[in-house]
């Protein structure tokens, strides 16, 4: 009995020294484990949050990219519809130089033709005031100028006056002429440029050519030109032979008036 109870107690013993021997081991065990599993969630939770870190820094530089390149495309459009702007209305003050370069220039055009005209008027009225005025006192009807005097000189006085005045001595070409004439002497005595004092008989005008048949007066018994040697002049509308109508002959020495003729630009 005894040895019954001191082999329990043994074996009591035995158990009790297993048991803490199995105590001491497991914690230690047990103790490895934990840190190795809190170390693996510790890793598995950073690197969790590293990955959620960087998807969300990837997220918010996405977004940042998006929205920049958006204000960008934005901008972008807004400077492009400028610059369109620009060049429409860059076009449009180029068209509007170019018409107010050829307004300009039709201008300046018209302003040319105006300065030739006034120019042409200021010379036409210049010709004009000075044939004015050196024909102050002339009649002129058609293309000649006619000046009648209020003196009486002999025939080459008379045309020494005629041409000092730029003229000569009336020259009567034709029947229109001749009717002029006899409407301004009114029936008066004036020289006219015919004489035959050269040779004579034949009748030459002061321009050197000849009379071919002229106007003589001719009334009845009278028949001019009857002179002689005398009267190598010739005057027209005597007052004092109201019926002869035509030229007479008369003596060069006496005195008349006279009409000068100049040639006047047609």
């Amino acid at each position: 009995m005894s040895e019954s109870i001191y082999a329990n107690v043994n074996s009591d013993i035995t158990c009790d020294m297993d048991r803490g021997t199995k105590a001491s081991h497991t914690p230690q065990q047990s103790g490895s484990d934990s840190v190795q599993i809190r170390r693996f969630r510790t890793t598995a939770v950073c690197s969790l949050l590293l990955y959620v870190l960087l998807l969300t820094a990837v997220i918010v530089l996405c977004v940042y990219i998006h929205t920049k390149n958006t204000t960008y495309t934005e901008e972008t459009h807004k400077l492009l519809t400028k610059i369109n702007n620009l060049t429409e209305q860059s076009d449009l003050l180029l068209t509007k130089n170019i018409n107010m370069t050829n307004e300009m220039n039709g201008l300046l055009i018209k302003n040319e033709i105006l300065t030739k005209q006034r120019d042409q008027f200021n010379q036409e009225r210049n010709n004009l005031q000075k044939i004015i005025n050196e024909t102050e006192g002339w009649v002129h009807p058609t293309f000649s100028l006619y000046f009648m005097s209020s003196m009486k000189k002999s025939w080459t006085e008379s045309r020494r006056d005629c041409t000092e005045r730029g003229a000569d001595l009336i020259i009567i070409n034709n029947r229109e002429e001749q009717d002029f004439v006899t409407k301004i002497t009114d029936k008066g005595e004036f020289w006219i440029g015919v004489t035959d004092a050269k040779e004579e008989g034949r009748w030459k005008w002061v321009d050197g050519t000849s009379v071919k048949s002229g106007f003589w007066a001719s009334s009845g018994h009278i028949t001019e030109p009857n002179g002689g040697r005398r009267e190598n002049c010739a005057v027209t509308y005597l007052k004092r032979h109201p019926e002869l109508i035509g030229w007479i002959d008369a003596d060069c020495n006496g005195a008349y008036q006279w009409i000068c003729e100049k040639r006047s630009r047609p």
